[in-house]
């Protein structure tokens, strides 16, 4: 099995430029031991200071977010080019609380996936589904949709830059978590409905993350499971000794 472990940092709404290029010059001893691949999404303004901060080290740079057109009068957004003329690496696309907040819907990932991944950019792409879903036991529908919608024009050789991170929505910044069981079940619910788009063998390679209140205490726990092949890391990843632990759990 060839899948990689990758461990996220989604920074959301933190962090000046300065602020970040320190953060990072913390985080890079850490990242530079750990047994797996390390990326960290920061907000706009903090890209350039953060590629400059990480060079030289494991640690790659992400974005939070990627427009689906290159240009044009889209007050607000930034392009896939934009970000490769910075040195961007990786985009979060899809994350819930772009979906809440901010309009997204299954289609417009779908458009902001297959922009991101034409420029060669590694798409880090988020399902997960509300509470009021899960209790409702519509779960894997809701997953299977998002994933079949968001990948819909992607063919199998561009899908190899997609890394799929599962984020119950219920478990974001509230505190819960899902239990170890239940992240490992829908990962696999989310790596068997890959195979059936893209086939086994990809399914086995594809790295699916967790991504719902992954911290220093659960970490180990979830990585031990057979499909959580990392975590997309929210508040952990502003600490620098949270987010070490972290790496050290995905390196075993």
């Amino acid at each position: 099995m060839s899948r990689k472990t990758v461990i996220a940092g989604n920074w959301k709404m933190n962090k000046t430029p300065d602020e970040a290029a320190a953060l990072i010059n913390e985080m890079k001893p850490a990242a530079d031991k750990a047994a797996c691949d390390v990326v960290l999404c920061v907000p706009y303004v903090d890209l350039p200071a953060a590629v400059e901060a990480a060079k030289g080290s494991k640690i790659s740079i992400g974005a939070e977010n990627v427009h689906w057109e290159e240009s044009g009068a889209f007050t607000g957004e930034i392009s896939a080019p934009m970000l490769n003329a910075l040195g961007v690496q990786y985009a979060i696309v899809g994350h819930s609380e772009r979906r809440q907040y901010f309009g997204e819907t299954n289609e417009t990932v779908n458009k902001r996936t297959a922009a991101a991944l034409a420029h060669g950019l590694t798409v880090l792409l988020c399902v997960g589904e509300t509470l009021e879903e899960r209790e409702k036991g519509i779960t894997f529908d809701v997953i299977a949709i998002q994933l079949k919608v968001a990948l819909a024009g992607i063919s199998a050789e561009a899908f190899k830059n997609v890394i799929i991170a599962y984020e119950p929505v219920w478990a974001i910044g509230t505190g819960k978590t899902a239990t170890a069981e239940q992240a490992n079940e829908v990962n696999k619910f989310i790596r068997d409905t890959v195979a059936a788009l893209y086939g086994k063998e990809a399914a086995e390679e594809t790295t699916v993350q967790y991504g719902g209140s992954m911290n220093a205490k659960n970490a180990a726990e979830l990585l031990a499971k057979p499909d959580v092949d990392g975590g997309l890391i929210g508040g952990a990843s502003l600490k620098p000794a949270d987010f070490a632990v972290i790496l050290e759990a995905a390196s075993k």
